[in-house]
């Protein structure tokens, strides 16, 4: 039985990780090689393209972290897990849901919907 909440904390881990040494590590433990992510605004293939996902958000975001929100859930092959973005201690800014295939107990696909944005502020 894979293990769900290993699974997101993992990934929540990952992308809250800014060192780029530790982060191989941890993208290895819980992405395929050839993982894959799409969401409205970004995609990237495999380690290399996830860390440079997680390198330009946390750089747009500088000092926000990313929690789970609630428990994730899943059957077979497939797991679901909510997610928040924000400064520490703070009401999340971004929100999402993502839902994702497993493979072996690491995530082969990875497709995120944006739950919550910041409205754009008028010109």
């Amino acid at each position: 039985m894979t293990d769900l909440n290993t699974i997101a904390r993992n990934y929540i881990t990952a992308w809250n990780e800014s060192d780029a040494a530790r982060r191989k590590a941890l993208l290895e433990a819980a992405f395929t090689s050839d993982v894959s992510y799409r969401d409205p605004i970004m995609q990237g293939d495999g380690h290399d393209g996830i860390a440079a996902l997680i390198d330009g958000v946390q750089q747009q975001f500088a000092g926000f972290r990313f929690s789970l929100k609630g428990e994730p859930d899943g059957f077979a092959d497939r797991i679901r897990f909510s997610w928040n973005l924000g400064p520490e201690g703070a009401e999340s800014v971004i929100e999402g849901t993502d839902i994702c295939v497993i493979e072996n107990g690491r995530l082969k696909s990875v497709t995120g919907f944006l739950d919550k944005v910041p409205a754009a502020s008028p010109r």
